[in-house]
């Protein structure tokens, strides 16, 4: 994971992976099943995640200089399902098509 998009992009398929797992399986089982076992684990470990999910955005918003409306959306994705998928591909479209090139952080002599 050498840039921040890499960064981003694995974190928003794991987040939203894990929040589809917990909308269309922990919670269903919770109620429906009285099993909460899922949902507890799921949720817990999409809660870390997330966290670390809004960091990685964080990163990829300060370094590529993205807006606020595609920061929002960033921030957004990692709480409706399905969200997340549309905005990452929709992210790494628009970063690659504008070519950004991160600025790097040390300077070369």
């Amino acid at each position: 994971m050498k840039t921040p998009l890499d960064r981003y992009r694995l974190m928003a398929y794991i987040v939203g992976t894990g929040l589809v797992i917990l909308v269309f399986v922990g919670v269903p089982l919770k109620y429906w099943g009285h099993s909460p076992g899922v949902a507890k684990v799921v949720g817990t470990a999409h809660g870390f995640l997330y966290i670390v999910y809004l960091v990685t955005c964080l990163e990829l918003a300060l370094r590529y200089r993205l807006g606020i409306p595609r920061m929002l959306a960033l921030v957004c994705a990692g709480f409706v399902p399905f969200l997340s998928f549309v905005v990452e591909r929709n992210t790494t479209a628009h970063l690659r098509a504008t070519e950004h090139d991160p600025p790097t952080l040390a300077t070369e002599v």
